[in-house]
C-alpha cells in the first residue's frame, strides 16, 4: 500500500469522527473534519501524480472516500434540519448513478473516464454549498440546488465522454 492510498484510507477514518463531532461537538470543530478531508483528497491526487504512485486501488478508493464523506455530511445536515430531504434525495440518485454505472462498466471491461476539471469543479461547488448550508448562509439552499444541477450536468458530460472512449472497445467486448 503506497502513501497515497494510505492518505486516501484516512479520510475513510474521518467519517465516523466526522459524524461523533457533528453530533456532540461545536459545528464548527465538524467543519474542520470536512475541511481536513477534503486536503487529505487534493493531497493524495497530489502525491499520487507527482511521485507517479497511480494505482488502481487508489482510483476506485478516491471517489469512493469522497462519496462516503458527502453521504456522511448530507445525512447529519438533514438529521439536523437543515437539508431538505429532496435535496438529498436528488444528490444520493447522482452519485449512486455515477457509482453504479462505473463499477459497472468497470468490471465488465470497459474503460473509464478519469476525473476531470468539471468533475473537480463539481466537488468544490458543492463543498462550497455545504458550508454554506453549514454556517447558515443567506441563499444556501439555491446555491446548493444551482450546484445540484451542475452536477448533472456534468454526469451527462461524463456519459458523453465514457461513450466516445468504449465506442471502438464495446465492438470489441461484444464480438469475442
Amino acid at each position: 500500500m503506497n502513501a497515497p492510498n494510505l492518505i486516501t484510507l484516512a479520510r475513510f477514518v474521518l467519517v465516523p469522527i466526522y459524524i461523533l463531532v457533528f453530533a456532540y461537538g461545536p459545528r464548527y470543530s465538524a467543519f474542520l473534519i470536512i475541511v481536513a478531508a477534503g486536503l487529505t483528497d487534493i493531497a493524495d491526487g497530489y502525491i499520487a501524480r507527482r511521485t507517479n504512485q497511480i494505482t488502481k486501488v487508489g482510483v476506485m478508493l478516491d471517489p469512493l472516500a469522497d462519496k462516503t464523506m458527502m453521504l456522511a455530511v448530507m445525512v447529519t445536515l438533514l438529521w439536523s434540519g437543515d437539508l431538505s430531504w429532496s435535496a438529498v434525495t436528488a444528490m444520493v440518485i447522482r452519485d449512486l448513478g455515477m457509482i453504479i454505472g462505473s463499477a459497472f462498466f468497470h468490471f465488465r471491461g470497459y474503460k473509464t473516464v478519469p476525473a476531470n476539471w468539471m468533475g473537480k469543479l463539481t466537488t468544490v461547488l458543492l463543498y462550497a454549498a455545504i458550508m454554506w448550508i453549514f454556517f447558515q448562509f443567506p441563499y444556501a439552499q439555491e446555491f446548493l440546488w444551482a450546484v445540484i444541477i451542475f452536477s448533472f450536468v456534468t454526469s451527462v458530460m461524463y456519459i458523453v465522454k465514457f461513450k466516445g472512449l468504449n465506442d471502438k472497445t464495446s465492438t470489441e467486448v461484444f464480438h469475442r
